[in-house]
């Protein structure tokens, strides 16, 4: 098993793409690549603790390989956002690929490569590609909260722009 960590935003709208798909062991919300240890969420939505909200996917690279995640991971993003994503702003809702080693670095930097060179934006491809660092659980009422709590995560997602900018800047043709 590996771990891929990715922010994009609110962690709970990065669940859903990678919840259920086979050789997907695991999704845990939490926070990476701040300066405070053990950041509660009512500290890391000030921003002030550095950390941006991730997913932690376990996954098994032999039947899912993180190229695959990487592909998954880009049209659920703006990725020419430096301020947040879609309505949840501030540094802590950026987006970032933390990698855990160095064929995910690779992997990560030529998929944003291939990214800028499609021409599909035209501004800057802004996501960060960094180190791993600790990794923070976010509290147990975030874990899987498109599952408990179903209606106010359809209504939020739907009224953070989320999706119609997925329709309108990541639809194939």
């Amino acid at each position: 098993m590996e771990k891929a960590t990715f922010g994009g935003g609110c962690f709970w709208c990065m669940v859903t793409p990678f919840d259920e798909l086979p050789g997907i062991h695991g999704i845990v919300s939490g926070y990476m690549g701040g300066h405070k240890a053990n950041p509660a969420y009512e500290e890391v939505k000030t921003g002030e603790t550095g950390h941006i909200e991730v997913v932690q996917i376990t996954f098994d690279p032999e039947l899912f390989p993180y190229e695959k995640l990487l592909e998954l991971y880009w049209p659920q993003i703006d990725p020419t956002d430096a301020g947040g994503q879609f309505h949840d702003r501030g540094s802590q809702y950026t987006t970032a690929i933390f990698y855990h080693n160095e064929k995910q670095r690779e992997a990560a930097l030529a998929s944003k490569a291939e990214l800028e060179q499609s021409g599909r934006f035209d501004k800057p491809i802004v996501t960060a590609i960094r180190p791993a660092e600790t990794f923070y659980p976010a509290e147990e009422y975030h874990q899987d909260y498109h599952k408990k709590n179903p209606k106010h995560y359809k209504e939020d997602r739907e009224k953070s722009g989320r999706d119609e900018f997925i329709k309108h800047n990541w639809a194939t043709n």
